[in-house]
């Protein structure tokens, strides 16, 4: 191997998963720097490196030194140490900093920063606040290091030992070792596989009690991602021996210690012994034990006379109700647990708005609550109240790490109604009953053909389906909605019939006929880009969203949100983070529940400011302005383009979807349902009418295994 010394002048790429970087490195003597390439997931700009590797020809970006083996040391010179200090490594200190800080105290700056911190002080800008982030960081930083080193010698990419140090500390290597197994749990995008490869790496038996044990947990974990609350005991022992490669009979055997420790639970359904993660089983016999509460006690609304409250509703509203809006009402004003269901156009908002008023007029003790904030924003502009989404509406308590309202602290209302209850999932809804005073009436609304909840579990469904709790299904399209192709058509996809595609030009619902993904892509990007805005005036930000089926490929949301961003958002400084970047004016979504910061799975943002001296970000949220660290941006994905569960609760005046059968394992009638009902005043499908028929034919939805409807039929 051949050998070359400089300084790492600019890292012009680095794989946050593997990495892979690609960087420029300035040898002495030289006059224009080398292209270096390598795994080198720790360098920085301005370090010293010492990189054995061999030489070769690139047939795009010419010749490169390919970096086998690297060793670095901090900067010894002016320039160096300055170029380290101003790459970002250090927070509180960016390149204006840099700048002052080498400028006081030229090459002995880094010895200071060590030995000296505080003098610092004397640094024009750096006061006490800034000072004390800089000297944790330091600090970190060398720490971070060592873990490092220990953690890549194990087989851990980079991105994961920087989270498994952000979770652990300087604990982490200690953390590992005791356990490698808790990973799984503790840090976000390790699982069981990644887990697995470093208690090997550590000498951990392939058949250890240890592993089986949270292989079972793994296994279990991996189900509920598709929606199952619980499994077929049977089913769950070949899943879980196939994966951790042992005999069923050495899984079976760790059943019984697992359900001791209370990390398991095992009960049977129609005679089948099925197997639950232990919160899950609790919340769904907690769900049924809560509905069983609501409809014992007594409602504190007084009883009023339906038919006049009805006739007075509708002079009051300047409505008329047709029969089964009339009977939803009624039933509303009797029962103390309903739900309300049916598709986009049977009035389910005129029936809660009417439902409002009455009981306005009998109790100021009104909650509204929805799954999402977009959800909440849309419900509280069609009835003019206010609406929560429901983790606000039950309140974070970030001491204990779970809800303060619960059964000894209950929500105060006298009524509260939930809307795109099919998005609410078993935990959820188990949080969200035991908040629901027992005096309280309960009133779910949502559409059954959507989409099912992305966390496992199909409550909605299973509520209904259990005949223990009152229903109205609403199916009647009314005359405005008639005049919509959105509604028609998704009527008729529902109902399995190929949608009208007319493509009339006073149209709001249109197919563009596609044959190959690249023509699918470069489509969408000429509408969201021009097409669209230019003939609806819509905001190519604010008012039009593409939903794809997948994330992978030409027209699936990660290739798409990159040629979308460059479309749409192609100027300003990039910040490269995680093989991607994010730019300033960027449209985002938050893609886990955040309860410090207040923004949860779903809500879209757009990045306002991106200040790298800091290490910060900053995203607006319906006008709130949210602060992240670079470190916690792994909850954050670019929004051009999203998956249609990722969009269920939400609505945009225009939404955009690719159909290619390149999408057919997850071409579903109600997966294209839910699509095409998150539309409010435009929808396009580009793309082919075989994918289209694919969709609309197969309504064989997912099963799910879950254990409410027994749960409530037993309770």
């Amino acid at each position: 191997m051949e050998q070359i010394t400089g300084t790492l002048e600019r890292i012009i790429f680095q794989g946050e998963e593997s990495g892979f970087t690609v960087a420029l490195l300035q040898e002495k003597q030289k006059k224009d720097p080398t292209c270096i390439v390598g795994n080198l997931p720790m360098v920085q700009a301005g370090e010293l490196l010492r990189c054995e590797g061999k030489w070769k020809m690139h047939l795009v970006h010419g010749k490169q030194f390919e970096v086998q083996e690297c060793t670095s040391e901090a900067p010894a010179d002016v320039v160096g140490i300055r170029k380290y200090l101003g790459s970002g490594l250090i927070h509180g200190i960016g390149p204006k900093y840099a700048e002052r800080i080498v400028d006081a105290f030229g090459d002995q700056t880094l010895n200071i920063i060590d030995k000296e911190p505080k003098r610092l002080l004397e640094v024009e800008g750096i006061g006490r606040g800034r000072l004390k982030k800089i000297i944790s960081c330091w600090k970190e930083q060398k720490t971070i290091r060592d873990v490092m080193i220990f953690l890549q010698g194990h087989g851990v990419s980079p991105a994961f030992a920087q989270r498994i140090f952000k979770t652990y500390g300087s604990t982490s290597i200690q953390k590992v070792k005791d356990n490698p197994y808790a990973l799984a749990r503790d840090i976000n995008g390790i699982g069981f596989l990644s887990a697995d490869k470093i208690a090997s790496a550590l000498g951990i038996e392939h058949n250890s009690p240890k592993r089986i044990d949270a292989g079972c947990e793994f296994a279990l974990t991996s189900l509920t991602d598709d929606g199952h609350v619980c499994y077929p005991v049977d089913g769950f022992l070949a899943t879980a021996a196939e994966m951790l490669q042992v005999e069923s009979k050495e899984v079976e055997s760790r059943l019984d210690t697992l359900a001791r420790e209370g990390r398991i639970t095992l009960d049977n359904l129609a005679d089948i012994a099925f197997i639950w993660l232990k919160p899950l089983y609790i919340a769904e016999k907690g769900i049924a034990e809560q509905v069983a509460r609501l409809q014992k006690n007594k409602c504190f609304i007084r009883d009023v006379d339906t038919e006049k409250a009805l006739e007075w509703v509708q002079k009051r509203l300047h409505i008329n109700l047709a029969e089964e809006q009339e009977t939803a009402v009624a039933d509303a004003l009797i029962h103390k647990t309903q739900v309300i269901t049916g598709g986009p156009g049977t009035g389910k908002s005129t029936i809660t708005r009417a439902i409002l008023a009455i009981t306005e007029k009998l109790t100021k003790k009104v909650l509204l609550a929805a799954p999402t904030g977009r959800a909440a924003k849309r419900m509280a502009e069609i009835t003019r109240h206010r609406a929560s989404t429901i983790h606000s509406l039950l309140e974070w308590d970030f001491q204990k790490g779970g809800f303060k309202r619960n059964t000894q602290s209950p929500l105060d209302c006298d009524l509260l109604i939930v809307d795109e209850a099919s998005m609410i999932d078993t935990l959820l809804m188990y949080h969200l009953l035991r908040a629901v005073p027992n005096h309280a009436r309960l009133i779910l609304i949502g559409d059954i053909n959507q989409l099912p909840s992305v966390g496992p579990g199909n409550v909605l469904k299973d509520m209904i389906a259990s005949e223990e709790i009152a229903v109205n299904n609403l199916t009647k399209i009314f005359r405005q909605a008639k005049g919509s192709h959105i509604v028609t058509n998704a009527h008729k996809i529902n109902e399995g019939e190929f949608p009208y595609l007319g493509n009339e030009a006073r149209s709001d619902f249109f197919f563009i006929d596609k044959a190959e993904p690249h023509d699918i892509l470069k489509t969408i990007v000429s509408l969201t880009k021009e097409r669209i805005p230019k003939k609806y005036s819509f905001n190519p930000f604010d008012d039009i969203q593409v939903l794809a089926p997948m994330k992978k490929g030409v027209i699936g949301t990660h290739n798409l949100n990159h040629v979308m961003q460059d479309s749409l958002n192609p100027k300003g400084e990039p910040l490269f983070f995680g093989g991607g970047q994010f730019r300033v004016g960027d449209k985002v979504m938050q893609i886990r529940n955040n309860y410090q910061k207040e923004v949860f799975n779903g809500d879209v943002g757009k990045i306002i400011r991106i200040n790298t001296a800091d290490h910060e970000l900053t995203i607006n949220y319906d006008d709130r302005e949210v602060l992240y660290d670079f470190g916690d941006l792994d909850e954050v994905v670019l929004a051009y383009a999203v998956s249609i569960h990722k969009y269920q609760g939400s609505e945009c005046p225009c939404i955009v979807i690719p159909l290619h059968t390149t999408h057919f394992k997850l071409l579903y009638r109600n997966l294209l349902y839910t699509g095409v009902t998150r539309g409010k005043k435009l929808v396009i499908l580009v793309g082919t009418k075989k994918a289209l028929a694919l969709a609309i034919h197969n309504d064989e939805v997912k099963n799910r295994y879950t254990g409410l409807k027994q749960a409530m039929i037993n309770h």
